[in-house]
């Protein structure tokens, strides 16, 4: 049995929002070169979800017009965070768009995305799925990352 190498130094980061204490992680670790991100959402740096979904009287969303603007505040986030790792969407090798609602996500995320990446067709390994319920009520999208930082810019 191996033993892990105590060596290896990690560098994490966090925003400080409520929820990294309650739930006991990181927002971003990198290891080996390789920097994964957390499963990022459109929350402001106060820990306030930025254009959260109108729910219905059981706490269920019944209003996707604002899963461009969660999606673009998305990306955002996570670029403060890769630039805290000295990298940038054009080192994202991998990402997983997790949505409540496909109809609406989709053509949202297609826009988005290509904006956020300067491309029409950015290189990178991307699925989009549907899932029933995000950490928080009024969340109706949330993205994860994994960048090799110098893998964009021929470093």
């Amino acid at each position: 049995m191996s033993t892990p190498d105590q060596n290896v130094v990690r560098q994490a980061e966090s925003f400080g929002v409520p929820w990294e204490a309650a739930f006991g992680y990181e927002q971003a670790v990198e290891q080996d070169g390789v920097v994964y991100l957390s499963g990022q959402l459109s929350h402001d740096m106060d820990g306030a979800l930025v254009a959260p979904a109108s729910l219905d009287a059981a706490g269920v969303p019944v209003d996707f017009s604002s899963t461009e603007a969660q999606i673009r505040r998305t990306y955002e986030n996570a670029i403060d965070l890769l630039a805290r790792f000295d990298a940038t969407l054009d080192d994202v090798v991998e990402e997983t768009v997790f949505v409540i609602d496909m109809d609406s996500a989709f053509p949202a995320a297609a826009k988005v995305r290509k904006e956020m990446y300067g491309t029409a067709r950015p290189q990178v390994a991307s699925s989009i799925v549907a899932v029933s319920r995000l950490a928080l009520p009024e969340q109706l999208v949330e993205i994860s990352f994994r960048a090799v930082p110098g893998r964009g810019r021929g470093d």
